[in-house]
């Protein structure tokens, strides 16, 4: 009887058209928000500790990069960590390392051990976006991948709207130590609700229905000619745009070795090499600038400090879903956008005014601009790769992602301690213009009928 009953349930669930992968999709937002907020409490105390253990700017930057350090040299064995263990592994595992190091910044008493625990704790948190995006990536189709991976990097920027509010009121009341100890509490918590939520097939998911799975499975990398190139044929409408962004279909690279020889993969590393230092360069010291160089007091930074996160926020979401509905899964697009938008941001803050409102509506802008395009970087190697080659490439281009977030920070100190703020935004234009360059050159995959790519 109770067979029967079972049966009976599992086979109403097939017929039923399930929307699990939006629960996981939020669970997503929730964790990489939390995981966000363990690197960018740094932001909101780095004032404080530069004042206790009497640090240069430099050694400040030192601190703040060597998070990224860890970070970026764990990006490819995250990469082939997930690709053989799966997310359902290696997720639980880095979320509760990434929760223990995050308390553990707390109890530092020097120098030392500050830079030891940041470098610690990028190690620990490498493996989360891949995990992530992984899972991103085989929870749902093409034409929704772009708006999952904007509300995936909304998530990290949401961290930074929430961290500095809500870190100035913590050292306010209780001191810069409790940002990391009360940081570091809920990772715990979710690091055990994803392993029993959320698996690495979603055909193998309790929660998802027979329908919700051939929803999933329907995107031109799940067919049996995936290998050779993506389908179906791309609009004509966008024959002048790909004109101008380079679209054309791609062989879908399968292997490690093509990876590493892709040109276009390489591309998108140094490009968000340069777009990732901007935004951790304001992600780190942005409340050291509004301390020191405008004067405002501590809950004005952290109102503040946050406004460039909240422009984030809606700069993710509304690049994702114009790069799926709009311009029919391009990325490149909304990156370019990003890029020249950045040049004029940073130049337009070397005259930034000294009224806190004014300032934040500025900084909202810059963060939105300067995010619409950001999601797309991560999204783009889904259309150049199989399923199962894109953890080690995305890996790749986090890796050149995370290098520039560990170089700006540290340049940037340099650059205080012998100039000021002005050759800090002059640099940060440059490196957009930079960006600019390199995504020109990349190729810009579309769909194309497989027998007339052959």
């Amino acid at each position: 009887m109770h067979t029967t009953t079972v049966a009976a349930e599992s086979a109403a669930t097939s017929r039923t058209t399930t929307r699990y992968r939006w629960v996981v999709m939020g669970l997503i937002f929730i964790v990489y928000t939390l995981a966000a907020a363990d690197r960018a409490n740094i932001g909101i105390v780095l004032p404080f500790v530069k004042k206790e253990f009497a640090m240069s700017n430099t050694e400040a930057g030192a601190v703040v990069s060597l998070f990224f350090v860890g970070y970026a040299v764990m990006q490819i064995p995250a990469g082939f960590l997930v690709r053989r263990l799966g997310t359902r592994i290696v997720f639980p595992v880095f979320m509760l390392l990434t929760s223990l190091f995050t308390g553990l910044l707390g109890t530092s008493g020097s120098v030392l051990a500050l830079k030891l625990n940041r470098l610690a704790l990028g190690i620990a948190e490498a493996p989360l976006p891949v995990s992530m995006l992984s899972t991103v990536n085989r929870w749902f189709p093409a034409r929704e991948k772009g708006t999952a991976v904007g509300l995936f990097l909304a998530a990290a920027k949401f961290g930074p709207v929430i961290v500095p509010p809500l870190g100035a009121l913590i050292i306010a009341t209780l001191g810069w130590q409790y940002v990391f100890y009360i940081c570091a509490a809920p990772g715990i918590i979710f690091a055990v609700l994803w392993y029993f939520l959320v698996v690495d097939e979603p055909a193998r998911s309790r929660f998802v229905s027979a329908a919700e799975a051939e929803h999933i499975r329907d995107e031109p990398s799940s067919r049996p000619d995936a290998a050779t190139v993506a389908a179906p044929p791309p609009a004509r409408r966008f024959d002048r745009l790909d004109r101008v962004i380079r679209g054309r279909p791609v062989r879908l690279i399968a292997t490690a070795r093509e990876t590493f020889r892709s040109g276009n993969v390489w591309g998108l590393a140094l490009g968000y090499l340069m777009m990732t230092g901007i935004i951790n360069v304001i992600l780190a010291w942005l409340p050291t600038y509004l301390t020191t160089v405008k004067q405002f007091s501590l809950m004005n930074v952290g109102f503040v400090a946050s406004a460039p996160f909240v422009g984030g926020v809606l700069g993710n979401i509304i690049g994702g879903w114009f790069s799926d509905r709009v311009v029919g899964k391009r990325r490149k697009p909304t990156i370019l956008i990003s890029a020249v938008s950045t040049v004029f941001m940073m130049y337009a803050l070397i005259h930034a005014p000294n009224e806190p409102v004014t300032l934040a509506i500025l900084l909202f802008l810059t963060g939105f601009l300067l995010n619409v395009g950001y999601s797309s970087f991560t999204v783009y190697p889904a259309g150049l790769t199989t399923k199962d080659a894109y953890p080690l490439a995305v890996s790749v281009v986090n890796t050149g992602g995370q290098a520039g977030g560990a170089l700006f920070p540290f340049l940037t100190g340099l650059l205080l301690d012998a100039f000021s703020w002005d050759a800090v935004f002059l640099f940060l234009a440059a490196s957009a213009l930079v960006a600019l360059a390199v995504m020109l050159l990349v190729v810009e995959p579309v769909e194309a009928e497989a027998a007339a790519a052959r």
